[in-house]
């Protein structure tokens, strides 16, 4: 079985050509990096990223500056790839192979199944049937490593409220300790305006988002995982990626040594349009 788009041509667009087209243009873009991946360098490892899920044309600059800091380090053996769920059905990984416009993006069949066995997560292909916030990285990750495009492996999840992100934190170091993953979280940040039932404030709009995402950026930093926990529940904050992000954020209390993290871009939608009525933040960070 093969999973198919779900939100080709929505998100991003369905034509290679075009979707090529788009892509180039995130990362030329006045917010993207300003330049296309260049040469990679074999030393430098990236633990994670988080990159946003919107359409390209709101949140792909930002995402292009994380998958060019993947696409100019080492080609990791898989991905592990942890969004949330939009649709409220559970966490669970896909095994299927992903037909996307540039190509077939395979599974890491192997790991997966360990994952199984080993941790609290099981596979459940329904959970990914509608879900756009895995999907819409394929593109970009596939760009970003077309040098090795075939040899891209995913490992694709889906995580909600009924996992103990505590516990499948532990399990997932433990199993996957010592392999060679990268992890890429998807989320995006703030959700702000009547269209998210989200309006904490009404007066000073951009700054005020600005700080509110900074807040929970600097625990993502500090790897302050019951913290950040508190800090969604306090002020409620619209972070629909918040799971995945505590689940990386439960891994990363088991390291001796943890990676350095890095904000590489953070903007609104607001920004984009000029309209702070209805805004979603978006972020890009990179751990190496």
């Amino acid at each position: 079985m093969v999973r198919k788009t779900a939100v080709a041509g929505q998100f991003y667009e369905e034509d290679f050509d075009a979707l090529n087209k788009q892509i180039e243009e995130c990362f030329y873009s006045e917010r993207g990096p300003g330049d296309l991946p260049v040469k990679r360098d074999e030393k430098s490892r990236i633990k994670a990223v988080i990159v946003p899920h919107a359409g390209y044309g709101f949140s792909g600059a930002c995402a292009a500056w994380a998958y060019k800091e993947i696409a100019e380090a080492k080609f990791p053996k898989a991905f592990l790839l942890l969004g949330p769920n939009h649709f409220g059905t559970g966490s669970g990984m896909s095994i299927e192979d992903w037909k996307m416009p540039f190509g077939l993006v395979k599974s890491e069949k192997d790991l997966i199944r360990g994952i199984k066995e080993n941790t609290s997560l099981g596979i459940a292909e329904h959970n990914h049937i509608t879900e756009h916030s895995l999907e819409v990285q394929l593109p970009l990750l596939q760009f970003s490593n077309r040098d090795r495009m075939a040899d891209i492996r995913i490992i694709p999840a889906v995580i909600s409220r009924d996992i103990d992100f505590l516990e499948l934190g532990k399990e997932l170091y433990d199993y996957l300790k010592g392999k060679d993953i990268t992890i890429i979280i998807s989320s995006d940040f703030t959700h702000y305006g009547p269209n998210y039932s989200f309006m904490p404030f009404t007066t000073d709009i951009p700054e005020r988002l600005t700080k509110l995402d900074k807040q929970a950026i600097d625990l993502i930093s500090n790897y302050d995982v019951s913290g950040f926990k508190d800090f969604v529940n306090k002020t409620q904050i619209t972070i629909c990626g918040y799971m995945p992000i505590l689940v990386f954020l439960a891994m990363m209390q088991h390291y001796e040594e943890k990676p350095k993290p890095h904000l590489l871009m953070h903007y609104t939608s607001g920004d984009v349009i000029g309209d702070y009525r209805n805004s979603v933040s978006y972020v890009s960070m990179v751990f190496k």
